[in-house]
């Protein structure tokens, strides 16, 4: 039997959750220039600011699961929200970067949670496409920061009230969780029926297809079947631990991730930088190439998760991860700033479904008996390159020059390149 439809209020909520995850991102890029001169630091400082918020950001997450069992996914998303509101009301009044940084950790914590409980929830009451849809607003929502700090920029308000507009938007959403808290108790995301399918698979925690009534991309009597026969037999965790962590597979598909949102985040940081000092961009030229690019995202995970379906996954994610080498390329040639602009269109459009292919795939590269840990090393890697890369790189653009972003973000985009296709050789089959 198929997931009931989701409630369409809720399901509202969820979209404009993940908007809310972005912004703050979007906002640190265009910003951050403004930031730094009054506080008078160096540009590398922003990599504090982003170890800060990565810490708080991973603290959360792996709180979450304990958080949701005592507290429920309306609490949970209310109290995170309204903590996500506080931290970017001290962005918008944060006297010195010291303070700007304790902010950071507490927004990450915020946004752990806003992110780790609407996935749970999501699992069960969504199914795949609103599963995807949900992911894909994070990008509009990054897509919109850079408007809404450009905005305050050229009207002379300053940095401040960009972070002041955002806090506002997220206390009214904190309030919408908080009115509607009875509503998420039902993880089923439509009217409650003793005859109804279990949301999710018992075994391993796939949703369900609207369609087939199995996990997300199964086919009936495929694998998936074949494991949950099994699943009455005990697993010697303790040896498939040791036996998942030999794997090749498993380090160079971390590093993959750790290198793919490096290029993502470093690519957006820092791109308003380059085209203002770097290519002589007017800055609202450059804050709505910044929100392009981020909107190249966004565009970019709706297109082409209807293009893999039909050409499928392997044959997409080689032609993006092509296309982002590419896209790194044109920021890199020493060519006027419009050149720049394309490939910073190109870089975030091909870089749109990456991260979710890669996670996809990772039953190919690894087998399915190691999948679901593999995929938690990923993630957890992502978080690490998204905080100390761009933060490396940080220093050294500001110890050398801003157009140094280019031939990075095209070192990175190679690396990837390569780290992806060290994982896909799988060196063992797996035991099926």
């Amino acid at each position: 039997m198929s997931v009931a439809p989701p409630r369409p209020a809720l399901l509202l909520l969820a979209y404009l959750a993940f908007v809310s995850l972005g912004l703050p991102d979007g906002l640190l890029g265009v910003g951050w220039p403004s930031i730094s001169a009054e506080f008078g630091v160096p540009t590398a400082a922003v990599g504090l600011v982003l170890t800060a918020g990565t810490i708080g950001y991973l603290t959360s997450s792996v709180l979450a699961g304990f958080t949701l069992a005592r507290l429920g996914v309306g609490r949970l998303l209310a109290g995170s929200t309204l903590l996500a509101s506080l931290a970017l009301t001290g962005y918008a009044t944060a006297p010195a970067l010291t303070v700007l940084i304790c902010c950071a950790l507490v927004l990450g914590l915020g946004s752990g949670a806003i992110d780790s409980g609407l996935n749970a929830y999501a699992a069960g009451a969504f199914g795949a496409r609103h599963m995807n849809w949900m992911h894909a607003f994070f990008g509009l929502g990054v897509a919109i920061g850079p408007l809404v700090m450009t905005a305050m920029l050229s009207t002379g308000a300053g940095w401040r009230w960009g972070y002041a507009v955002t806090a506002a938007a997220q206390l009214v959403l904190a309030t919408a969780f908080a009115l509607t808290v009875s509503a998420w108790r039902d993880r089923t995301g439509g009217p409650t029926s003793p005859q109804r399918a279990a949301p999710a698979d018992h075994t391993t925690g796939a949703p369900l297809d609207d369609t087939t009534g199995g996990p997300v991309g199964h086919v009936p009597g495929g694998p998936v079947d074949d494991a949950a026969a099994r699943a009455g037999a005990p697993e010697p965790a303790a040896m498939r631990i040791a036996e998942t962590l030999r794997l090749p597979a498993v380090w160079f598909g971390a590093l993959a991730f750790a290198i793919y949102v490096a290029i993502e985040v470093s690519a957006g940081l820092y791109a308003f930088l380059l085209l203002t000092e770097g290519r002589g961009l007017p800055a609202t030229v450059a804050g709505l190439s910044v929100s392009g690019y981020w909107g190249s995202l966004f565009v970019g995970r709706v297109v082409q998760g209807l293009v893999a379906e039909r050409l499928g996954t392997a044959r997409v994610l080689r032609g993006s991860l092509l296309g982002m080498t590419a896209g790194a390329v044109l920021i890199a040639l020493p060519a006027p700033g419009w050149v720049s602009v394309a490939g910073l269109v190109v870089l975030g459009f091909a870089a749109a479904p990456v991260f979710p292919l890669l996670t996809l795939t990772t039953a190919e590269r690894v087998g399915r008996q190691h999948a679901d840990r593999v995929i938690g090393v990923q993630i957890g890697a992502a978080g690490i390159g998204a905080a100390l890369i761009p933060a490396g790189l940080g220093v050294l653009l500001g110890d050398t020059s801003v157009r140094l972003l280019g031939p990075v973000l095209t070192v990175l985009a190679v690396a990837l390149l390569v780290a992806h296709a060290a994982a896909a050789r799988r060196t063992a089959a797996p035991a099926d």
